[in-house]
């Protein structure tokens, strides 16, 4: 078996295989695990769209298009959302400017006839065919795609660099409506004529120049939906279908020994009503059922003070005597950790001394029986100036 790093990065295509190898061992290989640039994948390549009808395209009410334009002396970047107009197009400058229309595989049907030479992939794994038109110079700045994709030249040729090292920083510049990379040191660079392909798997830092005059790139991207997408919507489908009087059930309660604690038990519950949350750790599980729970059903919540309290202030209204009052609207709950404990209160996250959080959860009127520590004052303080927790004044000691 070839070992990885005596894999080519660049390798030579033919009509036959515009891979330049076999879809399983491109699959084996690279998919997913590295570069790869094939040059002449479609040898003697004619674009199957016209920069012209890409702009009408532009032009209409519900394709996705934007207009990025450089302003390369003071490295400014200006974005205009689709739909475009003519106006728009009259008034680009001769070059630094590029123009991104997606799903055009769904305009345009020669377009989608690029996607038969993909069928070695699922077909709901392809998301769309994005292109670009690009004058001299344009591009959208280095960046990086969370999803693999196919960058086919279409027409004149562009110079793309990327960089290889898994540790590359992927920091976004934060004076740019893109994201583009803050910082970003290639280490291969191409010129792409018509009919090269450059695969790039999900996370390699990249950046596409138009070089020498206009240029068109065909991009096929993948649907790769985050776990954050994929979790959010499952819950949603379970959500909807699951009935009512499944409820969260405690037959085998115990008498409390902690006032306010999510203890083991109650996780264990937890995964026997929520099945699908079995691979959840203590840690997290913990974390979203506090937050959930301590959540109010109606739309009540505390106001914080409208002057915020300071340490020191607080700190004199205690040790003269005043006691704390949970507000009404504050719902208390805590979990123990491996350092210290949590304290939930109305969906958010304290840290806290254990002992402290089982006092709060277990008094209306909380009283410091005993000199306040630092750290216990500042959770207070938070407290207070979140609004769930009231100073009120008492008798000095």
């Amino acid at each position: 078996m070839t070992s990885p790093s005596s894999l080519p990065i660049e390798v030579r295509g033919s009509a036959k295989q515009p891979l330049g190898m076999s879809p399983a061992q491109f699959l084996r290989d690279y998919w997913q695990k590295r570069p790869l640039l094939i040059r002449q994948a479609f040898p003697d390549f004619v674009s199957p769209i016209e920069p012209d009808d890409l702009a009408g395209l532009a032009m209409e009410e519900t394709a996705l298009s934007r207009l990025i334009i450089h302003d390369e002396n003071r490295d400014r970047w200006k974005v205009k959302t689709g739909p475009l107009t003519e106006k728009d197009f009259a008034s680009t400058p001769n070059k630094n400017w590029t123009l991104l229309v997606q799903d055009v595989d769904k305009w345009d049907a020669d377009v989608a006839g690029l996607l038969e030479h993909f069928t070695f992939l699922p077909s709901w794994r392809v998301d769309d065919i994005m292109i670009s038109y690009a004058e001299p110079g344009g591009g959208v700045g280095a960046h990086v795609d969370q999803y693999d994709v196919f960058l086919l030249q279409g027409l004149g040729q562009r110079h793309w660099a990327i960089d290889t090292n898994p540790d590359a920083p992927k920091d976004f510049r934060p004076d740019v409506e893109l994201k583009q990379l803050a910082t970003f040191d290639p280490d291969h660079e191409w010129l792409l004529e018509p009919g090269d392909m450059l695969y790039l798997p999900p996370g390699v830092p990249h950046d596409g120049v138009a070089f020498g005059g206009p240029c068109l790139t065909l991009s096929l991207g993948m649907r790769a939906p985050s776990r954050a997408e994929l979790t959010g919507d499952l819950a949603d489908y379970l959500a909807e279908r699951l009935p009512d009087e499944l409820r969260y059930t405690d037959p085998d309660l115990a008498p409390a020994k902690a006032a306010g604690e999510i203890d083991k038990a109650a996780l264990t519950r937890l995964r026997e009503a929520m099945p699908f949350a079995a691979a959840l750790d203590d840690v997290t599980l913990t974390d979203w059922f506090g937050r959930f729970i301590t959540r109010y059903r109606s739309a009540q919540m505390p106001v914080p003070p409208e002057k915020e309290v300071t340490s020191s202030a607080l700190g004199k209204q205690l040790e003269g005597g005043a006691s704390l009052l949970r507000h009404p609207w504050a719902r208390m709950a805590w979990a123990r950790g491996k350092r210290g404990a949590t304290l939930f209160v109305n969906g958010h996250a304290y840290p806290a001394a254990a002992r402290l959080a089982e006092q709060l959860c277990g008094e209306r009127e909380f009283t410091p029986g005993q000199p306040i520590a630092e750290d216990e004052l500042a959770l207070l303080l938070a407290l207070v100036n979140d609004g769930h927790l009231i100073a009120r004044k008492g008798k000095r000691r």
